[in-house]
């Protein structure tokens, strides 16, 4: 069930109407559990009880991980206790993951070898990928070490965490949500407002234009240079590459945009997943820019357990490097993936020893295009279909080389859109805080905005967001321009989110 879909906001209305009856809390929860395990089964209905498993083996292992604290006994005892139940926890989801999304590329990779041996291969394995796995196991395992941690108090109630795990607008693709974020928020009577309803519509059309009007549009071009780079002139593999650039930013970000919104509609907050990305003055600001529920997800389970900045720098280099290696594999089983991890990582670790070593800190005007062209070019291994095309596009993208030549305007068109939206975007919120603390620059854009009949929606988990308030002739006739661009700019038929497979 696509968020871009018809299909979707006939469902969303029934479960915001659903949410309009005057029920107890528990009888809520129980309708969103429902409902969830509903939109979850429009996918594939056999993989609700891989759900139901790892909800119910992360909710015993964090229950039992609790009670052995409260019971003291033998201090010994007790950290041997937490810490089995903690590995089950963390090995059961680590297991169910690398079956479904990695079994095949091993037996692949281990054929190979086998075949160089002239031993006889291992047949594959006829596996279908449950969607939002990745997702919702990183989820799901998060809650168990966060309780092992004591940052949280565990659910009282199985139903709360099942909840939790299959609250539908995250469940697909994300952001990737914290049970320390969304557990306190289920004390709430989930109703949809009027002030919910305007600030998750907002956010719910802006991820819809995203998604539908430019994504969708951009993915033309950049499916057709992918498929065959050897096809293409330079000129055109750059135009290609810059379709993707677009393409990947404004389809995840219009996907997190409308499942924020849905949340907010219903009456929760999920965290904001990506602030300008393409503003960033280095590697290291791109990371608290894009997708930032998984760098922050990254960061506190991978990144500091391994070390961090502890234990000197050589040491330091080495974590970040192994992070962003295995933040690449969480994408993919594919090489390629593997390829863009280590790109990353490299860079993150240049990036911190050239600050350590060197006092001078880059402008912002060669900054931003440099760190731009570096993610740019990052996206031709996460984007190729094999290593080799990823070789034969970076060659010939830096070669000369003749071939298909073309010139799409609907590329360059919206790419000025976006970068319109990320400047006006750097304006009202510069330095990236969250939420939004605006310096005095922005608070004269603010003013601005109020004066036409718009105004800014700011919380501490989601950040901001531009929402309509009326009352202005320009107002509505800028709500009027952004219902006809989704009307006739969307493409017919739309292609699935980027992030579906993962």
């Amino acid at each position: 069930m696509v968020f871009s879909s018809p299909r979707y906001l006939v469902f969303l209305t029934i479960v915001l109407l659903l949410l309009s009856v005057p029920l107890p809390l528990r009888w809520k929860k129980r309708v969103l559990v429902v409902m969830s395990s509903l939109f979850y089964a429009a996918w594939d209905y056999r993989y609700l009880g891989l759900l139901v498993t790892i909800s119910i083996i992360d909710y015993v292992a964090a229950e039992r991980i609790h009670r052995a604290a409260r019971e003291g006994g033998d201090g010994a005892g007790q950290v041997k206790t937490q810490k089995a139940w903690l590995t089950a926890s963390v090995v059961s989801n680590l297991a169910i993951l690398g079956y479904f999304k990695y079994c095949n590329f091993f037996l692949h990779n281990l054929n190979g070898v086998l075949g160089a041996l002239g031993t006889e291969a291992i047949p594959y394995q006829e596996i279908l990928l449950p969607a939002g796995i990745s997702f919702y196991t990183f989820k799901s395992m998060s809650y168990t070490i966060d309780v092992y941690r004591k940052v949280i108090e565990p659910c009282e109630k199985w139903l709360d965490y099942l909840m939790f795990v299959t609250f539908f607008p995250e469940l697909i693709a994300g952001p990737i949500v914290r049970a320390s974020v969304f557990l306190p928020q289920m004390a709430r009577i989930p109703r949809p407002t009027a002030e919910r309803l305007r600030v998750g519509i907002a956010l719910f059309v802006m991820g819809l234009l995203k998604k539908r009007v430019i994504a969708d549009n951009l993915a033309t071009t950049a499916d057709q240079v992918f498929a065959a780079p050897h096809m293409f002139a330079t000129a055109t593999l750059w135009l290609g590459l810059l379709a993707y650039t677009l393409q990947i930013y404004c389809d995840f970000s219009g996907y997190s945009d409308m499942a924020i919104g849905s949340a907010k509609m219903m009456g929760y907050d999920l965290p904001e997943n990506f602030r300008m990305p393409y503003l960033s003055g280095n590697i290291t600001e791109f990371w608290r820019r894009w997708h930032m529920t998984l760098s922050n997800w990254l960061r506190d389970y991978l990144y500091i357990p391994l070390g961090g900045n502890r234990r000197g720098p050589r040491r330091t280099y080495v974590n970040l490097f192994l992070t962003m290696l295995l933040g690449g594999l969480w994408h993919g089983a594919s090489w390629n993936f593997v390829l863009w991890g280590a790109l990353h990582g490299t860079a993150l670790a240049v990036h911190k020893l050239f600050r350590a070593r060197v006092r001078w800190r880059m402008p912002g005007a060669l900054g931003m295009p440099l760190t731009l062209l570096f993610a740019a070019l990052c996206w031709i291994p996460f984007r190729a279909p094999t290593f080799g095309s990823t070789l034969t596009f970076l060659k010939r993208l830096f070669i000369p080389s003749e071939g298909v030549q073309f010139l799409t305007p609907v590329v360059i068109g919206l790419a000025i859109v976006v970068a319109i939206g990320h400047l006006i975007g750097g304006m009202v919120d510069p330095v990236g805080e969250t939420p939004a603390r605006p310096d005095a620059r922005s608070r004269g854009w603010l003013r601005s905005l109020r004066e036409v009949g718009l105004g800014i929606h700011v919380d501490e988990v989601s950040g901001w967001v531009v929402v309509f308030k009326g009352g202005t002739v320009l107002a509505y006739a800028m709500v009027t321009i952004l219902a006809f661009s989704i009307l006739f700019g969307a493409v017919v038929h739309s292609s699935p989110f980027i992030y579906f497979q993962f």
